[in-house]
């Protein structure tokens, strides 16, 4: 009876989330993202470019920011680093996105989808940051951006090449010839918050008031139906497991943005929990270490884990046996 009671009371808080969002009612917190206001405002339209890694990242993650942008005049560029040829449908999906670009106002002509050799989509294929920092940086400079957007550097769903789109804006946003570039990347979440569907409008609205000074914005999808048009336009990936994905997922009703702040010796977060920032993954781009090696690793400890003296590669157990010793303090130094 307990169980049906939770259960109910998700249904219904889940139901009234999206009616909510649905009927507009939903205000967000603190000061509007961009200094923007509802009436207009007299704050200058910015030019925005979103980076992805693949055609459909802009549809599945980034919908709410994209209807706020436009729906204020703000000028927004798309650049898709690969044309998700891992399936061999690169040319469907590269027109797939076009589409889908159409379907969330973004001119065509402001759209960018690169096939670059080095870039191609895949678990298994890391990108070079430089090449894609040097790659941004021409799109900056081409169209005077002044605003980069984003994936923060788990990159959402874990995927190596979101997280090199990361690095690679990042190492951009270091050069001192770009700090007068604006970034800011997409906030990852935990499991249980990723598909809370509307639910995470309340909890993001929460985090994002206990952080001052503007570092985080929780942008509300004031469409949501657009999200699922836009996806829908990516036929070759619309099966059943991603409609549910878009259905589920948080990022379909909100976006938590958080600005990237970039010192001379690499990027400082402030204001978010530390399980939404890895800081071994930023080690192992430093050290040019493949993630996809130690994913599992960063990923075990990813959410916290229980009180412990100590943890290993299992290689001082190995000492230990060749040893015989009796401690294994004896064999660690």
């Amino acid at each position: 009876m307990a169980w049906l009671l939770i259960i109910s009371s998700v249904i219904v808080i889940w139901i009234a989330s999206l009616l909510k969002i649905l009927h507009g009612s939903y205000s967000p917190s603190k000061g509007a993202f961009l200094n923007d206001s509802n009436n207009g405002g007299g704050a200058k339209k910015k030019k925005a470019l979103l980076v992805v890694a693949h055609p459909d990242d802009e549809s599945m993650f980034f919908t709410p920011t994209i209807n706020y942008l436009t729906s204020r005049g703000h000028n927004i560029h798309i650049l898709c680093l690969s044309v998700g040829d891992a399936d061999g449908k690169g040319n469907t999906r590269k027109d797939e996105l076009y589409k889908a670009s159409a379907t969330l106002k973004v001119p065509h002509q402001q759209v960018k989808i690169l096939d670059h050799p080095d870039l191609q989509d895949g678990f298994g294929n890391m990108w070079n940051h430089n090449l894609v920092a040097k790659i941004v940086e021409e799109e900056v400079i081409s169209h005077g951006i002044n605003l980069i957007l984003t994936f923060d550097n788990y990159g959402v769903s874990g995927h190596c090449n979101h997280r090199d789109v990361h690095y690679g804006v990042r190492k951009l946003l270091n050069a001192s010839s770009q700090r007068n570039i604006e970034a800011w990347e997409l906030v990852s979440t935990n499991i249980f918050r990723k598909y809370s569907g509307p639910v995470d409008i309340w909890l993001s609205n929460i985090y994002s008031m206990q952080c001052s000074n503007q570092m985080l914005h929780c942008l509300v999808n004031e469409q949501p139906r657009k999200s699922f048009r836009a996806m829908a336009q990516h036929a070759s990936q619309w099966v059943w497991f991603r409609k549910l994905f878009v259905a589920f997922s948080s990022c379909t009703y909100v976006n938590m943005l958080r600005k990237m702040n970039f010192t001379a010796s690499g990027t400082t977060f402030q204001c978010w929990p530390a399980y939404c920032w890895n800081p071994e993954g930023v080690r192992l781009a430093e050290f040019i270490l493949n993630y996809n090696i130690y994913w599992w690793y960063l990923n075990s400890h990813l959410y916290g884990s229980v009180p412990h003296a100590g943890s290993g590669l299992v290689f001082e157990r190995l000492l230990l046996f060749a040893t015989e010793r009796e401690n294994i303090k004896d064999v660690v130094h």
